[in-house]
């Protein structure tokens, strides 16, 4: 298998080409915490970095490892580095990289999470500026000469905005920038930031990648696109020992996994590495039923307002369709002013009332009430989020009885 072979192809092989013992088709489950080494002379090459290999399963296993390189192949990258969730591969890159009193920049419409541990950085010393990154006008102005980050997301949660990727892009490369991009709300089958020029992607694999809500797990990988030698932030004994493509993704390994312990569990690796076989498969549907989910609930009466970028009257409907292959799973709507927002999704029994999201089951959540509750009526309202919002991350079900779902529950309430 030489030749280039398309995204599910290269997925469903990618364990077997790594030969595994006894010729099996799966990376196996490693539980191990440790290993031995018969010379102690290859355990101290491995602790300098001068030879491959395993010694404590805090710093990754081989089960993780054959997930990583998938990861990495999706994302068109160098290397990755797996960790116990998306969260923790977001915390652990700021903290491995960015130093204090150096500034970052990030979109105002972040994951209320992912916003909050930025938030917590600036208690440290961290300058974080958070601007509408529709537009890379917003994030050229919020320039200094002490930027050393712009972290970006593909598509936002929950009111779908989509930055302004590839001119953010040119910028980061213009001003010698490291370009964050989450790609949680595409997955590399949809979008693969490689093309606008990121350093580095990550994702929550938890989400589409793992697909089926069964696993944590989240994921940095290097595209190999930035000049790490040129950065002050590496480390002066990393310089000394690795090579200079690999100095940023090795320090959020050292740093960011070994030091903070996020860990990935063998046991939730093997999980997201076979539900990610699927990946193409379930996106090509649950795009389709978003779809048709979206046009149907623009058009009725009960709904005020429907967010998904497939609509041709979303902001950045344009953009997505040249910038992604599909315009996503996520989508959320507003229903009319003096509807209960709970009775609507207690009428609801096909689609599950739940947080997460990237499942084969279609699930939903009030969003003002929940995920965005701590943030306060004024906040929301800068990010666009009305109070009787709700977030939909639409599954595989079939599309009949997702739509038949809709039509009972207004139904019921009208």
């Amino acid at each position: 298998m030489t030749q280039q072979k398309g995204f599910t192809t290269t997925l469903l092989h990618a364990d077997r080409l790594r030969k595994p013992e006894f010729g099996a088709l799966h990376q196996p489950i490693h539980t191990a915490v440790t290993w031995g080494f018969d010379d102690v002379q290859d355990l101290v090459n491995v602790f300098q970095n001068k030879a491959k290999g395993f010694a404590y399963s805090r710093q990754g296993n081989p089960t993780t490892a054959a997930l990583e390189s998938k990861i990495t192949m999706m994302e068109k990258g160098i290397a990755t580095v797996s960790f116990s969730t998306g969260m923790a591969a977001i915390m652990a890159t700021v903290f491995a990289l960015v130093k204090e009193g150096s500034h970052v920049i990030a979109s105002s419409f972040l994951f209320g999470n992912s916003r909050s541990v930025l938030t917590t950085f600036t208690e440290m010393g961290l300058d974080i500026s958070f601007v509408d990154a529709t537009s890379v006008e917003n994030v050229k102005a919020a320039c200094k000469p002490n930027t050393c980050m712009v972290f970006a997301e593909t598509i936002a949660n929950p009111a779908t905005q989509i930055a302004d990727l590839q001119a953010i892009g040119d910028l980061c490369e213009e001003k010698g920038l490291i370009y964050v991009v989450d790609n949680t709300m595409t997955s590399p089958y949809i979008f693969t930031p490689y093309d606008v020029k990121a350093s580095l992607v990550v994702n929550s694999l938890t989400k589409y990648i793992g697909g089926h809500g069964n696993a944590l797990g989240g994921a940095v990988t290097d595209t190999g696109l930035y000049n790490w030698a040129n950065y002050s932030g590496i480390a002066e004994v990393l310089r000394q020992q690795i090579k200079p493509e690999l100095l940023g993704i090795t320090q959020i390994r050292k740093r960011g996994l070994r030091d903070g312990g996020g860990t990935l569990a063998p046991e939730a690796a093997h999980n997201l590495s076979v539900g990610a076989e699927t990946l193409a498969l379930r996106l090509e549907r649950s795009c389709g039923n978003a779809m048709a989910l979206a046009e149907y609930l623009n058009s009725h009466p009960l709904v005020d307002k429907v967010y998904y970028p497939g609509l041709p009257d979303h902001p950045q409907h344009e953009l997505s369709k040249k910038l992604f292959r599909l315009h996503g799973g996520l989508m959320s709507f507003a229903l009319k002013d003096g509807i209960d927002v709970f009775a609507f999704l207690n009428n609801l029994e096909v689609v599950i009332k739940s947080s997460n999201l990237g499942d084969t089951r279609t699930l939903s959540i009030p969003v003002a009430q929940t995920i965005f509750f701590e943030l306060g009526p004024e906040r929301r309202a800068e990010m666009g989020i009305p109070e009787g919002m709700i977030r939909l991350s639409v599954g595989i079900e079939d599309r009949e009885d997702l739509l038949n779902d809709f039509k009972k529950a207004f139904e019921a309430i009208s």
